[in-house]
């Protein structure tokens, strides 16, 4: 068995007292072979605290030193089902990307695509921990014909994956094939999520269909900005759009529409929520997190949820 360095193990007590202290949610049991694995993959664990400029609700694991990029958990406010503790990447961009639904999934994931490439780097580094999850030649065994689908029928769904399917029936010119995997993957596998939506708009786009092009990006735009896996103002070109959309959503925040929600029946704490996920919309637009974060919290706090308030303000320090 594996055992792991003292650092490790300040490394992964570090995560785990921020994810239960700071983020309040109870750290995924595989914690310590999550970082490990992204260790082995040439990752530099960073500071859970290491938030300045990201999106507020991303715990940062780890960084890819030549990409920029930062990998980590992501701390719903309120999270949809099977979807409680996912695996995000954050782009030098800022745009966040969805890796996986579950740690687990992320780290067999990894181990299955190691495998089917003939590698075995990682394997080695996890020891009896990856094989409780995978064990080498399983996709071999398994007689499927690529790993994408392997990964689809044995492991779970990824964005990526459904993305890599659709690309590959493209290249074949089956367009139909490419359409069916894309429109099965904006069915519900990934609630929150709008970036299916916008991967069906690219591809309807790129084959010609403007109005079911149009009609994606649209639903997209329906979904939190920030799941978009694409900028705001790509999103929008392809639903048709200019600012509109951006400045009717800062409309909400006036204290007209404040006074008409509240007309209308809503509470005021569920305003103040509703507020906040507006305000998250347009940070993820225009990419400024800091400036907002601080009114963010301050709605959480008014819409009772404290907590969630203070993970967003920790900022800097564990």
């Amino acid at each position: 068995m594996c055992m792991a360095s003292p650092n490790v193990r300040s490394e992964v007590e570090d995560h785990a007292t921020y994810l239960r202290d700071v983020a309040d949610i109870t750290p995924p049991p595989l914690l310590p072979t999550l970082l490990k694995a992204l260790e082995a993959s040439g990752e530099e664990v960073v500071s859970p605290a290491e938030r300045a400029g990201v999106i507020p609700l991303v715990i940062p694991l780890t960084r890819n030193e030549s990409t920029g990029e930062l990998t980590g958990i992501l701390r719903w406010p309120t999270p949809p089902e099977g979807l409680e503790m996912p695996v995000v990447r954050v782009q030098k961009n800022g745009q966040l990307w969805l890796l996986a639904k579950t740690v687990e999934e992320f780290i067999t994931m990894q181990l299955a695509e190691e495998d089917a490439a003939g590698g075995s780097a990682l394997a080695s580094a996890l020891g009896d921990e990856g094989k409780r999850l995978y064990r080498t030649g399983d996709f071999a065994a398994s007689k499927t014909p690529n790993v994408n689908v392997y990964l689809m029928k044995s492991v779970g769904k990824f964005p990526d994956v459904f993305e890599r399917l659709a690309e590959q029936h493209l290249e074949r010119k089956d367009e139909v094939s490419s359409l069916v995997t894309a429109e099965y993957y904006a069915r519900k596998h990934f609630p929150g999520f709008g970036r299916a939506f916008v991967y069906n708009a690219i591809l309807y786009k790129r084959l010609g269909r403007k109005q079911e092009s149009r009609d994606a990006a649209r639903i997209a735009l329906k979904c939190p900005w920030w799941t978009l896996g694409a900028s705001y103002a790509e999103v929008c070109e392809l639903a048709g759009w200019g600012d509109e959309k951006l400045e009717f959503v800062k409309e909400k925040l006036t204290s007209e529409a404040t006074q008409e929600d509240i007309t209308k029946g809503k509470s005021p704490e569920q305003v103040a929520l509703d507020q906040a996920a507006y305000m998250m919309d347009i940070a993820a637009a225009e990419n400024n997190w800091d400036d907002v974060r601080e009114q963010i919290a301050e709605l959480y706090d008014r819409g009772g949820l404290p907590k969630l308030a203070h993970f967003f303000r920790a900022v800097g320090s564990s």
